[in-house]
């Protein structure tokens, strides 16, 4: 029986997912956590009597062992770990939504303190890729930014949308660190450097990454599921109702492999195999566990996985002794697996007596066919799947249609399909009233994003009077394009926004790529280049021309740039394109993306004026301040009741300066996430290093402020004319 080797309870709240270990003396392991006073606990039971007082750490009243690190703003991420190897000692990184400090907790002093534009949502430390120095990285309003031990800017990139988890791993196997990136629009992105070279699509934001071994890595959603990957092919995956708030991966079972640990919402810790996602060893906490570390806590040359609840509950585990050889079943954990075992003896009778009694059905077939009631289905039944654009009677109704059918008179009685990011719950019933059976179901199917999603279909097939139906299985994959229906070219407006390149591929594989990327009508034909092919969007009817002219030039019109640049990485990856350089033109992006710009500028202005204002009203307020009191001592009540009357208006309009502030830091947060939309969605027009420059010339252009080539760069790719 696996049991806690040490408990602790300390009298503080910790906020979820801001825990981490270090030894910031270099050897002994402290434990240091975010509180929801705008503070950091650190919790040292290694040096004990040691008395801590500077401006930002002081030593708590309630226990000897915490000392308190003053941060006064809320913090959004924490981490620790070797930001400058020549110390040769752990530093700790807090992170809020306006800066990040870097902090020398041995010495009491800030390594560096920076301001950040973006934000800091999640946090992460170590090396990445070529880059010498360890890096600091923080993920925030859709960009990405990483800080050497100077606090010096040594990377910059953006992603998809505002990010909310962070991890290192050897991704593929090179040898080398790659960023993985978990964001609120459902992707999880691989950085290599700069460069994305991995995408993988979930069904809710990605709240937690780690790193196992290899290539292999634990994620964690939203919407509480808890899975691994192995690069980017899903291992395995599970939902529950509960909430993951950390995982973590940890060799609990001592058989040489980590398995993942998650801590969730209702207190609950479990370790599953990295393998098939089964538990194999589980504890329950009284509150919300609120991170998962690792470490030699109790300095005796062993690590133990430490779990920490948001009551400030610390519990550390030991693996379990090689003699249980990946063993870690309890009394109770038994007795689950009798349970288990017992369950699925019961669900085989069961199985077992439906065979029997289609057996009796059989014998009795040609009885009931008299009566027009029928048992077995023939053995040649099938059944069948297509895919099709209904484009219903008005705008709002357009979908595509998923049509089930078998191949004779039999019935299907109820669909059940699972699909991931389509339905709510990610599975769709249907299931005919009895009027309305026959051999063909209608699905309406509407994707939100265009990517390929797998349809999983399981029908019960039988007839109209059956008790027993057959369970047919099949999966169809819906094509990342389906949403777009096929319309004429000569009935089309042609949208104004373009993106135009070279390929140098035969019309014939561009042509291949349509049909697996479109659904496409079966006479649909394309003769040889020059040719053009048009499409209407199901979600807001907008336009979408591709146009295939000879020597490999192919033109794509529409006015959104989101689309164009998913069909720009759709081709580019089926085509195996490894660099791609295009000329691209938005008008009416661009000048909304101007009007962003111009903002900008404005809030960046106002913020400097009223942090001008604040810094004044604060010098008066000292002032009156010292001129109240000074009345006060000398026992002059009308001055100093003016004095502090005063004090109040005072104080007042500094509030008020500061509200404003807040709201114009929110808009201006809203408009950099908007800057970095655009940066992120002019890379994905181009693939491979023309992307990568395009992202970096960009953000040149960005912090010399200069606009005009700013958006030269966005449309043919460079600034230089």
């Amino acid at each position: 029986m696996l049991v806690p080797v040490f408990t602790l309870k300390l009298n503080h709240k910790i906020l979820p997912r801001m825990v981490a270990l270090g030894r910031y003396d270099g050897t002994h392991p402290c434990l240091a956590a975010a509180t929801q006073a705008g503070k950091v606990f650190i919790h040292n039971p290694h040096a004990r009597g040691q008395r801590i007082n500077t401006n930002r750490m002081v030593q708590s009243n309630q226990d000897s062992d915490i000392s308190l690190l003053n941060i006064n703003q809320g913090i959004t991420c924490l981490t620790s770990g070797v930001l400058n190897p020549q110390l040769g000692y752990d530093c700790l990184l807090v992170g809020t939504q306006t800066n990040l400090l870097a902090y020398d907790v041995y010495n009491n002093s800030d390594l560096f303190y920076r301001e950040v534009s973006d934000g800091a949502n999640a946090i992460v430390l170590g090396k990445l890729g070529d880059i010498s120095p360890p890096l600091a990285i923080i993920g925030g309003n859709c960009a990405l930014q990483g800080f050497d031990y100077e606090g010096n800017d040594r990377f910059w990139t953006v992603t998809g949308d505002n990010v909310r988890s962070l991890a290192l791993c050897d991704f593929d196997d090179d040898g080398k660190t790659e960023l993985l990136v978990g964001s609120e629009d459902f992707d999880i992105r691989v950085f290599k450097e700069d460069e994305i070279v991995a995408e993988m699509s979930e069904t809710e934001t990605i709240t937690a990454l780690s790193p196992m071994y290899g290539s292999r890595f634990g994620y964690a959603l939203a919407n509480g599921t808890v899975g691994v990957y192995n690069k980017a092919a899903r291992y395995w995956r599970i939902k529950s109702k509960n909430q993951a708030m950390s995982i973590h991966a940890f060799d609990l079972n001592s058989d040489g492999v980590c398995e993942l640990i998650t801590g969730w919402s209702n207190g609950k810790v479990d370790a599953r195999s990295d393998r098939t996602g089964e538990v194999i060893f589980k504890d329950n906490f009284a509150s919300s566990i609120a991170g998962l570390v690792e470490g030699d806590y109790r300095m005796d040359g062993t690590t133990q996985l430490i779990c920490c609840s948001i009551d400030g509950e610390v519990r550390g585990y030991l693996p379990g002794g090689e003699e249980m050889k990946g063993n870690l079943m309890d009394t109770s954990a038994e007795q689950d697996l009798i349970r288990e075992l017992s369950q699925k003896k019961q669900n085989l009778l069961l199985e077992l007596k439906n065979y029997e009694e289609n057996t009796k059905a059989e014998l009795n077939t040609q009885l009931k066919e008299a009566d027009g009631q029928r048992g077995l289905i023939p053995a040649n039944t099938q059944l069948q799947t297509a895919l099709s654009v209904n484009l219903g009677s008005d705008s709002q109704s357009a979908h595509v249609e998923l049509c089930i059918s078998t191949t004779n008179d039999t019935i299907i009685r109820a669909v059940l399909i699972f699909a991931e990011g389509i339905f709510e719950g990610e599975s769709h019933v249907v299931h005919p009233s009895l009027q309305n059976l026959s051999g063909c179901v209608r699905v309406p199917l509407t994707p939100p994003k265009d990517v390929p999603v797998d349809l999983h279909i399981k029908a019960f097939v039988g007839y109209r009077n059956s008790t027993q139906f057959h369970v047919f299985e099949l999966t169809r994959q819906l094509p990342r394009f389906s949403m777009y229906a096929l319309s004429s070219p000569d009935l089309a407006t042609e949208p104004l926004s373009f993106v135009n390149c070279t390929m140098n591929e035969r019309p014939q594989r561009i042509v291949m790529w349509l049909n697996q990327s479109f659904l496409l009508p079966e006479d649909a034909e394309f003769q040889s280049a020059p040719f053009q092919v048009c499409f209407t969007s199901l979600r807001n009817a907008g336009q979408l021309c591709i146009k295939i002219k000879p020597g490999g030039e192919i033109s794509i019109n529409t006015d959104d740039i989101d689309l164009a640049g998913d069909i720009i990485q759709s081709m580019a990856s089926f085509l195996a394109i490894e660099d791609l350089q295009v000329e691209a033109d938005f008008p009416a992006y661009f000048e909304e993306l101007r009007k962003v710009l111009v903002k900008v500028d404005e809030h960046h202005s106002v913020n400097q004026r009223i942090t001008a204002d604040m810094a004044e009203l604060s010098n008066l307020i000292r002032s009156m301040l010292v001129q109240a009191e000074d009345a006060r001592l000398l026992g002059d009540m009308k001055n100093m009741k003016t004095r502090y009357s005063e004090l109040y208006d005072l104080n007042r309009d500094l509030i008020n300066q500061y509200k404003i502030r807040c709201n114009n830091h929110t808009e201006l947060l809203n408009n950099l996430k908007a800057v970095n939309q655009a940066i992120q969605r002019a890379g994905r027009l181009r693939v491979g290093k023309p992307k990568t420059q395009v992202i970096s010339a960009c953000r040149d252009a960005i912090r010399s402020n200069n606009f005009n080539t700013l958006f030269r760069i966005m449309r043919v790719g460079t600034a230089s004319s």
